[in-house]
């Protein structure tokens, strides 16, 4: 399943947040809630963040430096969670922190995964990508 398009939804009194509805069943078998290096809470089947971290670490030194730097900051920062029987998940104080997510916040499909972002920050990115996508797209396919 390809995740897009992005939600508004508010946090609860116990900090749960609603998966919107068309995306729920990809989560049948459990997410992952991982901190981003955006600034934002990821969310991932715990297939599709296996991968990425397989990915990220493929050709590392295991014993090196980098490679246990990114395996602290992935997996030490991610939590197995489920839905409950509404559609929602209960977001850890430590992402909400990070994300500087209070009340409102985006959920948005970034194709792999879910982000969710506080408000604020999601519409200073939306600016942000706004300004620099033209950029963005015109280096595309340039060799590095």
């Amino acid at each position: 399943m390809a995740f897009r398009g992005h939600y508004e939804h508010s946090l609860d009194a116990k900090n749960r947040l609603s998966i919107p509805a068309r995306f729920r069943s990809a989560f049948a078998s459990g997410l992952v809630l991982a901190k981003d290096s955006d600034n934002c809470i990821s969310v991932w089947t715990p297939e599709a963040h296996e991968s990425l971290i397989e990915r990220a670490l493929a050709g590392r030194n295991p014993l090196g430096r980098e490679y246990r730097a990114v395996q602290r900051y992935f997996q030490a920062n991610s939590f197995d969670v489920e839905l409950d029987a509404s559609g929602r998940v209960t977001l850890p104080g430590t992402l909400l922190a990070h994300a500087e997510i209070e009340k409102e916040t985006i959920v948005a499909g970034v194709g792999d995964h879910l982000e969710v972002w506080g408000r604020k920050r999601w519409d200073a990115e939306q600016e942000a990508l706004d300004a620099s996508i033209g950029e963005v797209t015109e280096a595309l396919g340039d060799p590095a």
